[in-house]
């Protein structure tokens, strides 16, 4: 509660200032290496309105204070790899401008809560490699989250892990056939197509086929007419001969 600055910090206040320290031979800045969306990233100088916290890599015990929620202006929390016990603390919902929160490698259990979706601005999440229960909210903003910021939590189900809660029934997957159609209709309607586009090929070919012996053009497909009748002919009186001389064989 004694960080006013992240309290009560009016927005726009020293924008472009840096943290310096004065001294009677020269103007120090600070420096500090903090671990931003999960890598660690060294900043010479520091803006005063770059406003974080990362106790990562600690130990850390007890539980996560309600009281983080009143520090309006946080952009960045990192409380991973210590020894933090108990629920996440709802009150996180209040910090509209926080920009990634990582609460990884700790042993905290409970659910998660909803109020995590709508902050906006939350562009890295990672709850994984804790003790966490019940399914993971799909609402608002966490549904863009993807497995990696709740794994390791054996009692978290449901979308986006593979592990399904219990009373989900499994979804059965959709053929062709079935995702526009009822049961048992879409085998009938592509029979049905399927046999109207038989007929229709067929009336059209005839035609095409008719046209062309009565008016002779194109003469390459007046030819090959001609040639499959003639073909045809001989085909059948073939096979008519055959059959002659096989019922007369048998009558002897």
């Amino acid at each position: 509660m004694n960080l006013e600055g992240m309290i009560n910090r009016e927005d726009g206040q020293d924008e472009s200032l840096y943290m310096t320290q004065a001294s009677q031979i020269s103007l120090y800045e600070n420096s500090v290496t903090v671990t931003m969306k999960g890598r660690e990233v060294e900043l010479v100088k520091i803006l005063t309105i770059f406003t974080t916290i990362d106790l990562s890599h600690n130990s850390f015990q007890g539980e996560i204070l309600g009281v983080f929620g009143n520090l309006h202006s946080l952009i960045g929390l990192n409380l991973s790899y210590n020894h933090l016990i108990g629920s996440i603390p709802s009150t996180l919902g209040n910090l509209t401008d926080l920009g990634w929160l990582d609460l990884s490698s700790n042993k905290l259990s409970g659910g998660i809560p909803r109020v995590l979706g709508d902050l906006a601005s939350l562009g890295y999440l990672d709850l994984s490699n804790n003790q966490l229960t019940g399914r993971v909210p799909q609402d608002k903003h966490l549904s863009t989250f993807s497995n990696d910021s709740f794994s390791g939590n054996p009692g978290l189900c449901g979308t986006p892990l593979s592990k399904a809660c219990p009373g989900d029934a499994p979804t059965p997957p959709l053929s062709s056939s079935s995702t526009f159609y009822p049961e048992g209709y879409g085998g009938w309607f592509e029979q049905k197509v399927l046999w109207i586009g038989y007929a229709s090929g067929i009336v059209i070919g005839i035609s095409i086929t008719y046209i062309a012996c009565e008016t002779g053009r194109p003469k390459w497909l007046t030819r090959g007419v001609r040639m499959l009748e003639t073909r045809a002919a001989k085909w059948m009186e073939k096979t008519k001969r055959k059959a002659i001389k096989f019922h007369g064989q048998r009558n002897c």
